[in-house]
C-alpha cells in the first residue's frame, strides 16, 4: 500500500515539472523573436507602429517649448526629425535616441554606425561616430542649441535658422550653414513640411 501511494505522489510533481520547463521554453522563444522583452542600457523611444500622426504629435510639445525659448520654428524641429529618422524608425533614433543625426566628438556618448554623404557629385557609405541620448527631448534640446550655439570655429552658424520669419528661409539657411552634405537637403525639409501641415504649428 505503501509504495502505491509513493507512486502516486511522485505523478503531479513530473507533471508540473514539465510545465515549468515547458514554460520556460516558450518565454525563450518569445525573447529571441521580440528584442523588447529583453532590457536595454538606454530608454528606448516608441516602436516603429507608431503613426505618422502619433509621431509629429509625440514631438510637437518639447518643439513648442523649444521656440518660446530659443525661437526655433516647430516645423523644422519635427520636419528634420521626420527626414533624419524616417519618423523614428531609423536604428539611430529608435536604439540610441538619435533624432537628427547629430554626430559626437571627443569623449562623448556615442556610437559608429554607417551612414550616407554625398562626396564629389555622388552617395558613398562611411562610418560616423553619433550621439546617444537618453530621451528624444534630449536630443531635441541638443539639437536647438547646436543653432543657439554654433560650433567652436564658427558660434553664428546657423544664426540664420534661428532668426528666419518662416520655414522656406529656415530650411535654406540650414542648406547654406551646411548641415547636411544632402544637395537637395532644404527642398526635402519643405517638402515635409508642406505635405504635413507642420508650418500650422509655427
Amino acid at each position: 500500500m505503501s509504495r502505491r501511494k509513493k507512486k502516486t505522489l511522485r505523478l503531479p510533481a513530473i507533471l508540473i515539472g514539465f510545465i515549468m520547463i515547458g514554460g520556460a521554453f516558450v518565454f525563450s522563444l518569445r525573447s529571441l523573436t521580440n528584442p523588447n522583452l529583453s532590457q536595454n542600457m538606454y530608454a528606448y523611444e516608441e516602436n516603429s507602429e507608431m503613426t505618422k500622426e502619433e509621431f509629429i504629435s509625440r514631438l510637437l510639445p518639447h518643439a513648442k517649448e523649444l521656440q518660446e525659448g530659443y525661437g526655433i520654428l516647430p516645423s523644422i524641429v519635427i520636419g528634420q526629425a521626420i527626414l533624419e529618422s524616417n519618423w523614428g524608425n531609423s536604428q539611430l533614433s529608435k536604439e540610441y535616441n538619435n533624432l537628427f543625426g547629430i554626430k559626437a566628438y571627443g569623449d562623448q556618448n556615442k556610437v559608429t554606425l554607417d551612414t550616407q554623404e554625398f562626396v564629389n557629385e555622388q552617395w558613398i557609405t562611411i562610418k560616423g561616430d553619433f550621439r546617444v541620448y537618453n530621451s528624444w527631448e534630449e536630443s531635441m534640446d541638443d539639437h536647438t542649441m547646436l543653432f543657439v550655439n554654433g560650433v567652436d570655429w564658427s558660434p553664428e552658424k546657423y544664426e540664420k535658422v534661428l532668426t528666419a520669419p518662416n520655414y522656406e528661409v529656415a530650411a535654406d539657411a540650414l542648406q547654406e550653414a551646411g548641415y547636411a552634405t544632402d544637395p537637395g537637403y532644404a527642398a526635402k525639409i519643405k517638402e515635409v513640411i508642406e505635405t504635413y501641415q507642420l508650418n500650422q504649428y509655427d
